[in-house]
């Protein structure tokens, strides 16, 4: 009997040192883009998303399914439309979000509300990616976080890297000759050397009117956007009306020779997120430059 026990107490003190090496094993500390440390104990089962790149790389990394509230934006990928909806990142929805019982909430580092959910005990990691380096390494740190493997996460930037090369492999050596305008929205703020979408920009060999100097998503002046003469505009619908009321902005050659790429809502939301769609982003941007190359050849002909 005496023996027994012993066994016994051995047995159970080894399942309880293996129980706790293995919650050792899982408690990880990430830093956010504050660099402020984030604990977390174990993989999160029920995630709240309020950055629609973020919730497309929670997507991405395959675990879509534990995303239980979402910020107005997140529209990809189809499953997440089902998903609560707790406000914005200017107007997070406080109480919606507690009641959810988030054991991880995914935020932009201008979130509005951040340090108050911080404050009620929520562990909030903040991240926004605004160039290629940036998304690298948000996804990789939203990996981390969410205890998916390194390697996961490697083989979907793998994935991103092969799908730009091959938008920019397809463009044509006219397109490759143009000089663009990105407009990110109608104020306008534009989008420079230094975004993301300039960074693809230079990758593909062509020239951005927005220098990095004026930091990635510069306020423009509509009348300097006339001085630096464009070949090709690229902008989302909802610019569209606003161009064709701006001063002078009738003159431009971009405009004048219908080189301007209008992209339809859904179409901008990929554009504008540095996350895992930028891919398909680049190739709009390629699509989108030789077709300008090719007008350009059209007009030349007439």
């Amino acid at each position: 009997m005496a023996e027994g026990l012993r066994a016994w107490a051995q047995s159970l003190a080894l399942v309880g040192a293996v129980w706790v090496c293995t919650q050792s094993a899982q408690a990880i500390t990430v830093l956010d883009d504050r660099q402020q440390k984030v604990q977390i104990a174990q993989a999160p089962q029920r995630i709240v998303s309020l950055l629609p790149s973020l919730t497309e790389t929670v997507c991405a990394l395959k675990q879509c399914h534990k995303l239980v509230g979402l910020d107005r934006y997140s529209n990809w990928p189809e499953s997440v439309k089902s998903v609560p909806r707790v406000g914005g990142g200017l107007d997070p929805n406080i109480e919606s979000i507690v009641a959810l019982r988030p054991d991880l909430v995914l935020a932009a580092g201008s979130t509005r509300g951040a340090d108050r959910l911080q404050a009620l005990g929520l562990n909030v990691l903040r991240l926004e990616p605004r160039n290629h380096a940036d998304a690298q390494r948000v996804l990789r740190t939203v990996a981390q976080a969410l205890h998916v493997p390194a390697a996961d996460s490697d083989r979907v930037w793998q994935s991103i890297q092969a799908g730009v090369q091959a938008a920019v492999q397809s463009l044509s050596p006219a397109a490759r000759q143009q000089r663009v305008y990105f407009e990110v929205s109608p104020a306008p703020y534009g989008a420079s050397e230094s975004s993301f979408m300039g960074e693809t920009l230079t990758r593909m060999g062509v020239a951005n009117i927005l220098p990095a100097s004026m930091g990635p998503f510069p306020q423009v002046n509509p009348e300097w956007v006339v001085q630096a003469r464009p070949d090709v505009i690229m902008a989302g619908d909802s610019s569209r009306a606003s161009m064709l009321q701006r001063p002078g902005w009738g003159r431009l050659r971009a405009m004048q020779g219908q080189r301007l790429c209008v992209f339809k809502p859904e179409e901008s939301d990929m554009l504008v997120r540095a996350g895992p769609r930028m891919a398909e982003g680049a190739q709009l941007m390629a699509d989108c430059l030789n077709r300008a190359a090719a007008q350009a050849d059209t007009g030349v002909q007439r």
